[in-house]
């Protein structure tokens, strides 16, 4: 596929996926959802591919939604509307459930469906300047379709305070609720987050993916449902071939096989 608002650059086991629309602070539109969703699906189904980066060019990782296209909402019916929604709920589902490490590189302005984006990420570093925000009731709207994603993310009493504040935000604040992971300089930016992939990439890629969806069970389920999940969860583990693998590694003190010989 041909991308018109995004970029994808792959260089197995790495791929960064970034918001390419600089002159508009990355701001999102029908286009570039679409866009983010496929990259999202492809990016899911490539084996060669064990992290992802999200980063944005310009100036800003990503300032919520593109003024032209919220125009034209106003001129949509409710139908209209709700298909748009959903078209945005179906880009955070597949960055949520991305079966791969997420690495998110937080510059500048993440606001509005920006900070979504930020919270579907698995570990975030940001810039000491960057900015956030979940700014919805300035404009008479809500942070609706991200708040699936941004409770879990943040826990209901900072999205509550955050949500109906529409306030903006530090980057200290942002790691004081869980919402980033680390903070450096613009310096130091890229190299942390090199730092943070190159460690996923000593886990087992299928470990990760099952991992991850522990964690939306647990969260979702009963009680019993989940216990009865993660018994089974754990079980395929351990006879499945990276439990076998790695438990086989440990013991015999060598790399598993899927560990690559790290650069010193």
């Amino acid at each position: 596929m041909v991308y018109t608002s995004i970029d994808l650059s792959i260089a197995a086991p790495l791929a960064t996926l970034t918001l390419n629309r600089p002159d508009l602070h990355n701001a999102f539109d029908a286009a570039m959802i679409a866009e983010l969703r496929s990259a999202f699906a492809a990016l899911a189904a490539d084996a060669s591919v064990r992290v992802v980066i999200l980063a944005g060019a310009g100036p800003s990782f990503c300032a919520g939604g593109d003024a032209r296209w919220m125009r034209a909402s106003l001129g949509w019916s409710h139908a209209e509307n709700v298909a748009d929604a959903q078209a945005l709920d179906a880009l955070f589902d597949a960055a949520w459930s991305l079966p791969k490490p997420l690495i998110g590189r937080v510059h500048g302005a993440a606001l509005g469906g920006g900070a979504g984006l930020v919270a579907c990420c698995d570990l975030v570093v940001a810039e000491d300047s960057a900015r956030f925000g979940f700014t919805e009731v300035k404009l008479g709207l809500l942070p609706a379709v991200i708040a699936q994603y941004v409770v879990p993310k943040i826990g209901l009493g900072h999205a509550r305070a955050l949500f109906v504040s529409g306030e903006r935000f530090t980057a200290e604040r942002a790691f004081e609720i869980g919402l980033v992971h680390a903070i450096t300089s613009a310096g130091d930016l890229d190299a942390t987050v090199r730092s943070l992939a190159a460690r996923m990439l000593t886990s087992a890629p299928g470990a990760i993916a099952a991992a991850k969806r522990v964690l939306d069970v647990v969260s979702s389920r009963d009680r019993e449902a989940a216990r009865a999940y993660v018994v089974e969860a754990i079980a395929a583990a351990r006879t499945g071939p990276e439990g076998q693998e790695g438990l086989r590694a440990f013991l015999e003190k060598r790399r598993p096989s899927w560990a690559p010989v790290l650069e010193r």
